[in-house]
């Protein structure tokens, strides 16, 4: 099989793409951190369960606010919670474009593969047959990528 994936991106679809993944960055980049591995370390992450406990908390300080702590921010944990769901959702949707990207890449390079392995096969054959020194030289370079 070659020539799978017959879909191709134009320079300008390139072009568009890259300027909307800059004015992305842009918008989201001053509101990102990257964390060191200290911080990794020191932050950690929430599991499912505690996950499940700040929402539960969330849905309390919105339907009975006359439970709330005083000892909270509940300005600042509205934030936190709405942004929070926010970068998830956004993460998720950029997650899938990027896997979509890599999976679609592999197609291309399937299809480079099949096509250089078409050629390679031309080459060795009209280098076989005295197809003059230039086959020769190319067959030999492509030796070095096969054992």
């Amino acid at each position: 099989m070659q020539n799978i994936i017959e879909k191709h991106f134009s320079a300008s679809d390139l072009t568009a793409i890259n300027t909307k993944i800059d004015e992305l960055e842009a918008l989201i980049s001053a509101k990102l951190q990257n964390l060191t591995d200290e911080e990794n370390s020191r932050y950690g992450s929430i599991d499912e369960t505690n996950k499940l406990f700040v929402n539960k908390v969330n849905d309390y300080s919105n339907n009975q606010p006359s439970l709330m702590s005083p000892d909270v921010d509940w300005a600042e944990f509205s934030k936190d919670y709405f942004d929070r769901s926010a970068l998830q959702n956004t993460a998720m949707r950029l997650d899938a474009i990027s896997k979509a990207c890599t999976e679609t890449k592999r197609m291309h390079d399937y299809d480079n593969y099949q096509n250089g392995l078409l050629d390679k096969k031309y080459t060795d054959y009209k280098a076989d047959t005295g197809g003059g020194a230039l086959y020769d030289t190319k067959s030999a370079e492509y030796k070095q990528f096969f054992k």
